[in-house]
């Protein structure tokens, strides 16, 4: 069975890629089972939600062009 810290890599790792079957077969027996890593899957999934969420709403605007000069102030 995977140990806490590679199930924590293997959570990390499918916010990026497809995880393979036995991947998913392991990280999801060891699920059930360990309260503190359902707890970190649900933590990271609620902070890159967020994340998505404040990167969306905080892009600044492109500087004003000073259409006289010809190039960005």
């Amino acid at each position: 069975m995977l140990s806490c810290r590679e199930v924590t890599r293997l959570v990390s790792d499918a916010q990026e890629r497809p995880l393979g079957l036995q991947e998913r077969l392991s990280l999801r027996m060891h699920m059930t089972m360990c309260s503190a890593c359902r707890k970190f899957e649900d933590q990271l999934t609620t902070i890159r939600a967020a994340m998505r969420t404040f990167a969306g709403s905080n892009v600044p605007p492109d500087p004003p062009t000073d259409p006289h000069s010809g190039r960005d102030q």
